[in-house]
């Protein structure tokens, strides 16, 4: 099957496309292949991909995970995922292969586990120390409370220990290299206060500060856990550029053909690809004819003619016919691996983005320091060197002043607003992205697969006869063509049934052909069948010595796209539309949208530029896009969106993922980023009014560990309800 093009489409150049490549490690047995299907979006999908594929030769088990549409195949060795692909196809999916040990997200799945372990440690803690801290509280003297205070720190002790570890942790490294962070005073407040205790505990003191410490822990391991809920989502967009390498190349020699490492393969050797599987290496091709699907990178939502002479890409898909392909770069020289090192770069750029927490944690912990010391210092002065009631009243000013309510304050809220967005379809991945969304006054839109669904629709099946409508439908059922795909779905809607087309063939990079009626009768590319070469993107059927009859094709616009962009362009951003796609197609996008600025055949780095440029002009840039050719482009702006059919790649790359069809929520987005920063503002003005009051209570010696673990609880269940009016 093939297609006429518009003027300016596209030649015989190279481009850069990464589908996904299988590979094996730990996590995958020899005869497990796991391919990423991004169209499983429904519980349907599971039954008719699970019971459709189960059947073949070969195939043990198949199953599917909805959430991270993936699809696991078993199988008894004989079979590859280019055996797959195909089967897949059939059943109505596009199939990408994965390299497992390149997505493995162990680590992140740890940090999770240990942290919720902590949180559940510490508060079983805490409701034991309280219940015995009644006792203490209601009056319960000498020998009595000396026994309780005992007990308590039997509690109390190991569970600072273990639960405070992720503080103690990050309070350490900030001190090797020379920073006070938050989590210096909150580590320094649980050692204190537990030492203090420990002292107070031996020698009959009144007053132990172990309900305090397990109380702190347990509400500042909350908010950790909050924060990385937030986070557990991201995965690195180079991680999963890398996963998309293909790993082995079918390499041709004067013996034959052998199967190697793509990292064994040299400039000039000769490899072969074939249908439905990817181009493994940049290379120029030297024999064979093809359609290659690269609309993952350019943004082109038509694949383009491969023939001698042609320039291919690493990680292209090969659509029709066979192909031999002379390597010009592999392996870290690749477009490919050049593509990942510029995410790379622009994900460490935006990783530098300061948090409005850890602003306030700079100005915050010298503060708490100075005070505690000052406390310290003029109680030693004031009682003559009672070093113990010093220390008390510094130990009191650390906990009361402990930044329990700050640490809340922006984990609450992200929390609030995620939980909100995500009824809305949108998920929010990064824990800064709500801050880095409400600055944003500029958006910059991809076109196929972003503001257009990337599928193409028919134009005018009602104006042709239901004659040439059956044979079209016929042939184009014998194609994986996205445009005889579309017309065969379009007949089949109104209908029809095919005609009774037979020896029917695929010419690669030109079309379909068979007989009917003993005609000759063609589908493809308007040159191939003998018609005049159009504007539009059409396809052209031709029975016998017939007039041709030409079909026209539209990329199907987005729901919600027209009313987003309505919406912002009235709240008075920048609008951009920067496509991979050809002048024609992209300007008659912008025109009927009404977005001014446009930009067509832009390259992966080119969007990437286009984005930094608009950045180095001052303006805080949203990008919304959803292929590969996005994916350093989606890194390098302030913020970024992608939905959720985008490539694995361009999903990891983004801080918010929109999970229906629909991009209107968009909208949602960046006025509940707004209302979150607000709400954030409000809970640091709480925490300091807290401190404002608390803190002299604490200078003058009247904190009693009592006064100081309700503080704390008052001052986070105050940011945490705040948080909560987003809902």
């Amino acid at each position: 099957m093939a297609m006429t093009e518009a003027p300016g489409g596209i030649g015989c150049i190279g481009c850069v496309t990464a589908p996904a490549a299988q590979g094996k490690g730990a996590a995958a047995a020899e005869n497990e292949i796991v391919l990423a299907v991004p169209g499983a979006d429904c519980a349907a999908c599971i039954p008719q991909l699970e019971e459709g594929l189960t059947p073949l030769p070969g195939i043990r088990e198949a199953r599917v995970n909805l959430s991270l549409r993936r699809l696991r195949v078993r199988h008894d060795g004989s079979l590859t995922p280019e055996d797959l692909i195909p089967e897949v196809a059939r059943l109505g999916y596009e199939a990408l292969p994965l390299d497992l040990v390149a997505l493995s997200g162990t680590e992140n799945d740890r940090i999770g586990r240990d942290l919720v372990m902590r949180l559940g440690v510490a508060f079983f803690a805490m409701m034991n120390v309280m219940l015995l801290s009644v006792a203490v509280w209601s009056g319960a003297g000498d020998a009595t409370r000396d026994i309780f205070h005992l007990i308590s720190g039997a509690i109390a002790i190991p569970t600072v220990l273990f639960s405070g570890q992720p503080f103690f942790r990050s309070a350490w490294a900030g001190v090797k290299r020379g920073r006070l962070g938050m989590d210096f005073p909150i580590s320094l407040a649980l050692v204190l206060a537990t030492s203090i205790s420990i002292f107070e505990s031996f020698n009959g003191g009144h007053h132990a500060y172990f309900d305090a410490a397990v109380m702190l822990t347990f509400f500042l391991l909350g908010g950790r856990y909050l924060d990385h809920r937030t986070r557990a989502a991201a995965r690195s967009a180079a991680q999963e550029l890398a996963a998309l390498e293909v790993p082995r190349a079918i390499r041709l020699t004067d013996e034959g053909q052998e199967t190697v490492n793509v990292s064994d393969l040299a400039v000039g050797d000769l490899i072969s690809v074939r249908p439905g599987a990817r181009v493994p290496a940049d290379g120029e091709v030297v024999e064979g004819e093809s359609e290659i699907d690269r609309s993952l990178l350019t943004g082109e939502s038509l694949p383009a003619r491969a023939a001698r002479g042609c320039v291919v890409s690493a990680g292209e898909v090969n659509l029709t016919g066979p192909l031999t392909v002379r390597v010009t770069a592999a392996g870290k020289d690749s477009s490919l691996a050049r593509m990942a090192a510029l995410v790379a770069v622009a994900e460490e750029a935006r990783s530098r983005y300061t948090s409005l927490a850890d602003r306030a944690a700079r100005a915050y912990s010298p503060l708490v320091h100075t005070l505690s010391f000052s406390a310290f210092a003029y109680w030693m002065w004031q009682t003559s060197g009672d070093v113990r009631f010093a220390i008390n009243i510094s130990a009191a000013t650390l906990i009361i002043t402990c930044p329990c309510a700050l640490g809340l304050a922006v984990p609450a809220v992200v929390t609030a607003a995620s939980g909100k967005l995500f009824k809305k379809g949108l998920l929010i991945k990064s824990g800064t992205a709500l801050e880095r969304l409400a600055q944003v006054d500029t958006v910059v839109f991809d076109k196929t697969g972003t503001l257009t669904l990337g599928a193409p629709e028919p134009l005018d099946l009602g104006a042709h006869d239901a004659e040439s409508l059956s044979v079209a439908m016929a042939l184009a059922q014998g194609s994986s063509h996205p445009l005889a795909l579309a017309l065969a779905k379009g007949a089949a809607e109104r209908g029809l049934r095919p005609a009774p087309v037979s020896e029917v063939r695929e010419v690669p990079g030109h079309g379909i052909e068979g007989v009917w009626q003993d005609q000759r009768v063609r589908l493809g590319r308007a040159d191939w069948v003998g018609a005049e070469v159009g504007e539009v993107t059409a396809t052209t059927l031709r029975i016998g010595a017939r007039e041709p009859v030409t079909f026209a094709f539209a990329d199907a616009l987005r729901p919600g796209a027209e009313g987003l962009v309505t919406a912002l362009a009235k709240q008075g951003l920048e609008l951009h539309l920067v496509s991979g796609d050809v002048a024609p197609a992209v300007e008659e996008l912008a025109g009927r949208l009404g977005i001014p600025a446009w930009t067509a055949g832009a390259k992966p780095e080119e969007k990437a530029a286009y984005v930094k440029a608009l950045a180095a002009r001052g303006r805080k840039v949203l990008m919304v896009g959803d292929g590969l050719n996005d994916t350093a482009a989606l890194a390098e702006a302030l913020v970024s969106i992608s939905p959720a059919s985008a490539l694995d790649a361009a999903r990891a790359a983004s801080d918010i993922v929109a999970l229906g069809r629909d991009i209107s929520p968009v909208e949602d987005a960046l006025r509940i980023a707004r209302q979150a920063v607000r709400r954030m503002r409000e809970n640091f003005a709480l925490s300091a009014a807290y401190n404002v009051v608390s803190v002299p209570v604490a200078l003058i010696g009247l904190a009693t560990p009592l006064l100081a673990a309700l503080a704390m609880s008052v001052s986070s269940v105050t940011v945490t309800l705040n948080a909560l009016r987003l809902k």
